[in-house]
């Protein structure tokens, strides 16, 4: 591994570079974006200017300036530049790696190690870091794409901040292009509306648009290209999205939210992003189903038969037409009357289930198959309800030393208004016969 001390020969002045490799910044105030975290005010702006820089860990998408930050912190630091990707480093070489680092501190220099995907290490490899990290040995500073909560050791979380990078907006973009343009000396081949498209077609991604760009100055153009003539000529770039990573759930999160906000067009907009990203429709019908027993519930019985009768329907007729089915549910179940009230009510009984233990239901309600059940009492006093007058014998059927617990509450919306009628009846009922 070439660069694993960090001491790697810079290539030949005259070898071929990648305009995102030209480009990249030589000082952090010329990092594009980000303010959030480089900024006066911000976490690493107050690190730098304090004198007293941590570890941390960049959390971002694809092509947000993780690692040129990380070199550009190191100038700024004056710390020996060490960087290692998760993917091709094993044990032998972390060693090697934090060997150097001592004997380098040893001579009065530090070391910032960079660790690219750092979620890729597992648990033990991860603890590997600590020692090393609180005694000085090295500053650490990771990069990921995923969710450090979820992919990073909560003893390594607690020794490094977290800082989010976001994707590039298109405003960040446009000046990236501006700085390819410098450092070409020609502008870009492309009308207004072409330039736009290029920008979309970067999704957020600053070394995505260099790429591009670099592709599109290399075209032999006698007049600006429109965006009809660019699209023939690249293909867009595919959404961030990971089926089993933090982009199916943030996505999953926004359709579910928005259905429960009677949102159809937001609904729908996640829906499309979902399915555009090549995730599985047969997942999306599940979780349809699950909105409408969580979300809706007994507000509008039928929204659950309709989730279910679109599932089938994408069953039946495949890919794509069956995709209609199912944002046929979406749009129903984002304009259906909400309640919660039904899954408030299980959670609640699951709970006074689990803490009640083995309570024995009253004996008037049990069976009595033998005479030795009928002799202890089993099924003595119980009334039957279709002998009422009213059909309702308004008994107890909780255990005797548990008392009677309200679990089902329902709300003044749809359906449940109805229900909530029938509830406040069978109560009147049951304490007048009480009384």
């Amino acid at each position: 591994m070439a660069d694993l001390f960090g001491d790697a020969p810079e290539p030949p002045s005259s070898a071929p570079r990648p305009l995102a490799d030209r480009l990249r910044p030589k000082a952090l105030s010329e990092v594009i974006g980000q303010a959030q975290v480089l900024g006066e005010e911000s976490p690493l702006g107050v690190m730098l200017d304090s004198g007293s820089l941590g570890s941390i860990v960049l959390w971002g998408p694809p092509g947000v300036g993780k690692t040129t930050i990380a070199r550009l912190l190191a100038d700024a630091t004056d710390l020996h530049f060490v960087q290692i990707s998760a993917i091709f480093t094993g044990v032998p070489d972390l060693r090697k790696v934090f060997d150097a680092a001592r004997h380098r501190r040893a001579n009065g220099q530090g070391t910032l190690l960079f660790v690219d995907e750092i979620h890729r290490f597992n648990k033990a490899q991860q603890d590997g870091f600590l020692p090393h990290m609180e005694d000085g040995t090295i500053l650490l500073v990771g990069a990921t794409t995923e969710n450090p909560s979820f992919e990073l050791n909560a003893a390594l979380l607690s020794r490094a901040q977290v800082l989010v990078l976001e994707r590039l907006a298109p405003k960040d973009l446009e000046q990236l292009a501006q700085r390819a343009e410098t450092e070409l000396g020609r502008a870009l081949p492309l009308d207004g509306a072409a330039r736009e498209a290029l920008i979309e077609m970067a999704d957020g991604d600053g070394r995505a648009l260099l790429n591009l760009a670099e592709q599109v100055m290399a075209w032999k153009t006698g007049a600006p290209l429109t965006t009809e003539q660019l699209t023939q000529r690249l293909m867009r770039r595919a959404a961030q999205y990971d089926k089993g990573g933090d982009g199916h759930y943030n996505l999953i999160s926004a359709l579910h939210k928005s259905v429960r906000g009677s949102d159809p067009d937001a609904a729908l907009y996640w829906f499309a992003r979902m399915l555009d990203a090549g995730e599985d429709p047969r997942f999306l019908a599940r979780r349809l189903t699950r909105m409408a027993v969580e979300d809706i519930g007994l507000a509008d019985p039928q929204a659950q038969a309709v989730c279910i009768d679109s599932w089938q329907t994408f069953e039946r007729i495949g890919s794509p037409e069956g995709e209609l089915a199912l944002a046929n549910a979406v749009i129903y179940l984002a304009l259906a009357p909400k309640s919660n009230a039904a899954y408030v009510a299980y959670k609640a009984a699951r709970a006074a289930a689990k803490k009640t233990g083995s309570l024995m239901p009253p004996k008037h309600i049990l069976n009595a198959p033998t005479r030795l059940m009928k002799d202890i009492g089993y099924g003595k006093g119980y009334d039957y309800d279709h002998d009422a007058e009213d059909g309702f014998s308004g008994q107890d059927y909780f255990p005797e030393t548990m008392g009677r617990t309200d679990f089902y509450a329902p709300v003044e919306r749809g359906f449940e208004r109805d229900l909530k009628k029938r509830v406040e009846y069978f109560a009147r009922l049951r304490r007048d016969k009480n009384t």
